[in-house]
């Protein structure tokens, strides 16, 4: 397929590489319109949980990590690369280095990543961790892919025609650099067999939530944010025809903000076990990231300066700048939710989707539109987009649909978050988890009803850019193959010898990013009271791990945690507050981010096993107005654990302490746990206040129903807690 055959004659042998640029253009649109119809789909399975079609790889749990990353990764990472190929040839005044073959495997490496990606999600392959799900196989080959990637950008900068870096290209290097660096540093996991496709993280427990949430923030902070703070550096003059408003406020925007983002993770693990000392540094940072964020606001917007009118005739220019509104509201917003007080309120609630979604539609989205009514008709050689008016529907129903969602998602939030901890005259919790559920129910449908008119609004999109591309008018040929545009300017102080050299700039951002990681996380491993010293944590028996395993596929981690907060109506309602020593063994760690169920620390034991089972089955028979997709299919799957020895030994190799002997007995104790016939005498001292029994009701089958239900029964059994005292807990 040529991707450049309506492009006029004299463009047939061009001076940039751009034939790479249009296929990731092309990409990105057919990414974005299968991000917006999944994640509209998957909002209308949370107001209709029928829609989840009682099939295992269409149910909300499998579907929301393929909306989450066909939406990061694939939309906005196609776009981030395809942009940034453009933008370094075009300032460094060359073409892209290694050649065609390089930019060529970049782009067929990265898409066949998200394919892999994508369907691994749904066939049941994933890690668990938030916006870093691929298992171990796909993440070395995004690595290798990503590693090219760097050679190809940093090799374009060293061979530039031009003295000064431009200010884009700071931002697209620092995107690439510190990615690299989450995605080793997050990913790191021992694989149960070298042809198998299940690992488990190198981390665990409280450790591993500091690190996952080190790569999630600042995957937000650096692939959400510096890349696409790029675009706006350089796509926003070129359609204002002005210059950037001050080069000086660059560069103050740029150093501050990788440096402070880098800090800003702990502030998702407000009130759980992480210490204190951690949580408070990282809201700090939070607070204190505002300021550089919005000084890079005022650049963008203010690089408009005299040309206002221009948004008047040019809808891509109007989406650009509506974006940098958005990311101003967006970077307001997460700081002020990082703050304790305000977190204690909007942590676990439809708060926090919300503000995800301002910054994901109303900054990402939005700025990707702009560029991409740009970067078409420049790409293809036409003088225009075909119809502004288009441009403009889009434009108006995208934002009526941003406004929909987060403002609905706000309100619900809130509201959620003040049910849970609502208490009537007689000092009684006033609603129970359901009651906060069904409540939701309005604010869902126009939640999924915004997202129906995103979805629209990019359709009219993929239309108006297909007729620029085969209908378009074309631009008259010119003789010049490269012009010159977007140099550096000169700086007045010593800034300018990092921006003329390439290398430099690379080493001092390395440790920048790296810096606020080391502090936070090294200590975790460091000090000994991180992790308290109870009794009665043991590793998981092979039934219960292999129960976990399934918890992790499904992913009902998106829709409970496993961390209850020193709040007195979270102990009320779920049992004592969460420790870090009971998820020392969790690889990867469960805390979860939402609650659109209860929290699940302490469920073992409250509910029997038949109960667990027919809620799995048909959870609105059991309660009424759940919106949890049906598991009835775990009853008719047998347990998948061929080798359960060999996931015992991948956990020891991460830390988890099982004996010799307790992996020689694994698959025995695996099938006797089950078995009520079995005697279960060595199992239970192995692991002692072990579940046993037959599960699921069928004791001829061991079953992933058995599975997931024993290791249900055995959460927040494990410690004592009225034998600890406060001196006990201190860490």
């Amino acid at each position: 397929m040529s991707l450049g055959s309506t492009a006029a004659p004299a463009r047939a042998v061009e001076a940039y590489n751009e034939d790479v640029v249009r296929k990731f253009v092309v990409m990105s649109i057919f990414w974005a319109v299968v991000a917006f119809a999944a994640g509209t789909y998957i909002a209308f399975q949370l107001a209709f949980p029928a829609l989840n079609l009682g099939l295992e790889y269409t149910t909300f749990g499998r579907l929301r990590p393929l909306h989450t990353s066909a939406a990061i990764f694939a939309f906005g990472g196609s776009m981030l690369i395809g942009t940034s190929f453009q933008v370094v040839q075009r300032t460094c005044r060359t073409t892209l280095f290694g050649g065609r073959a390089l930019a060529e495997f970049v782009f067929w490496g990265y898409q066949f990543f998200i394919v892999m990606a994508a369907l691994s999600y749904v066939l049941g392959y994933s890690q668990s961790k938030e916006y870093a799900e691929p298992e171990w196989f796909i993440d070395l080959w995004l690595t290798l892919v990503w590693v090219v990637y760097l050679l190809i950008f940093l090799g374009t900068l060293l061979k530039r025609k031009e003295p000064h870096i431009y200010v884009a290209n700071w931002f697209y290097l620092a995107f690439i650099v510190t990615i690299a660096m989450l995605h080793i540093g997050n990913n790191l996991a021992v694989p149960v067999s070298f042809f198998g496709a299940k690992s488990y993280s190198l981390f665990a427990g409280v450790q591993d939530a500091l690190v996952q949430w080190w790569y999630g923030h600042n995957a937000v902070g650096f692939f959400l944010t510096a890349g696409f703070l790029a675009m706006m550096y350089y796509y926003i003059p070129k359609r204002a025809e002005r210059p950037v408003y001050s080069y000086r406020l660059s560069i103050i925007h740029f150093w501050a903000l990788i440096f402070l983002y880098i800090w800003a993770g702990p502030h998702h693990l407000h009130y759980t076990a992480l210490p204190d000392w951690a949580q408070t540094l990282g809201m700090a940072f939070s607070i204190m990231l505002w300021m550089p964020s919005w000084g890079g606001m005022i650049n963008g917007l203010m690089t408009l300066s005299g040309a206002w009118d221009k948004l008047r005739t040019d809808p891509g220019l109007r989406f650009s700048v509506t974006a940098v509104g958005f990311y101003g509201m967006s970077t307001f917003e997460g700081p002020l939710m990082s703050i304790r007080q305000v977190n204690a309120l909007s942590h676990y609630t439809d708060w926090t989707i919300g503000h995800v979604h301002s910054g994901a539609l109303g900054w990402v989205a939005f700025i990707c539109f702009g560029t991409l009514y740009y970067m078409v008709p420049n790409l293809w050689n036409k003088v225009d987009i075909y119809s502004k008016r288009l441009a403009s529907w889009h434009f108006w129903t995208a934002t009526l649909g941003i406004v929909l969602y987060i403002t609905s998602m706000w309100v619900s939030g809130i509201m959620q978050g003040l049910m849970w901890r609502a208490y009537d005259q007689l000092g009684f919790l006033q609603y129970s988890f359901i009651e906060s559920v069904q409540a939701m129910h309005p604010f869902y449908v126009i939640r999924a009803l915004g997202g129906v008119l995103f979805l629209v609004g990019s359709l009219i999109m993929v239309y108006n850019l297909w007729m620029t591309i085969y209908h378009g008018e074309a631009v008259q040929p010119v003789g010049k193959k490269g012009r010159r545009e977007g140099g550096g300017i000169i700086m007045g102080f010593k800034h300018e010898y990092i921006e003329k050299n390439a290398l430099l700039m690379l080493v001092l951002i390395l440790p920048t990013v790296a810096v606020g990681g080391l502090v936070e996380i090294v200590p975790l491993f460091t000090i000994e009271t991180t992790i308290e010293k109870v009794d009665g944590v043991r590793p998981y028996t092979p039934l219960e791990l292999a129960g976990r395993n399934i918890y992790v596929r499904e992913g009902c981690y998106l829709c409970h945690s496993q961390q209850i907060r020193p709040f007195r109506d979270e102990a009320e309602r779920y049992g004592h507050y969460s420790i870090a020593a009971e998820s020392k063994y969790d690889h990867p760690f469960q805390w979860g981010s939402k609650r659109t169920g209860p929290d699940l620390a302490r469920v073992g034991g409250k509910y029997s096993n038949d109960w667990h089972v027919a809620h799995l089955a048909n959870p609105q028979a059991i309660v009424p107005g759940s919106v949890m997709p049906t598991y009835a299919f775990l009853a008719e799957k047998k347990v998948d654990m061929a080798d359960p020895a060999g996931h015992l030994i991948a956990n020891r190799r991460v830390g988890v302490p099982y004996s010799d002997d307790q992996i020689a007995q694994a698959a025995k104790d695996l099938a006797d746990q089950a078995n009520p016939d079995a005697d279960t005498g060595a199992l239970l001292k192995r692991y002692p206040k072990a579940v046993v029994g037959d599960f699921d009701g069928n004791p001829a089958k061991l079953t992933e129903m058995d599975a997931l239900v024993a290791y249900l029964q055995m959460l927040g059994t494990l410690v004592d807690f009225n034998g600890l005292t406060l001196k006990d807990l201190q860490q």
